[in-house]
C-alpha cells in the first residue's frame, strides 16, 4: 500500500486502552522516546494491536497512523 506521508518510524506497541468508540495506543520508539495515537476502536481491533507488536508509524500533519505488517 502506498501512502502520501513520507515520515515513517518503526515502533513497538507499548499499551492499548480501548474505549467504546476510540482507542489510545502508545508506542515505544528510539527517538523520540514515546509516541501515541488515538484511533477508532474498530481500527484498533481490525489491526489487532497488542503490546509488543512491531509496527511502522506513518506521520502526516497531526496524525500518527499505525501500520501492522
Amino acid at each position: 500500500m502506498n501512502y502520501g506521508a513520507r515520515n515513517k518510524i518503526k515502533a513497538t506497541v507499548k499499551s492499548v486502552k480501548k474505549g467504546d468508540v476510540m482507542s489510545l495506543v502508545k508506542f515505544e520508539v528510539t527517538l523520540p522516546s514515546e509516541m501515541a495515537s488515538v484511533l477508532t476502536t474498530e481500527s484498533c481491533e481490525e489491526l489487532n494491536l497488542q503490546p509488543g507488536d512491531i509496527v511502522t508509524l506513518i506521520i502526516k500533519a497531526i496524525h500518527v497512523l499505525p501500520v501492522k505488517e
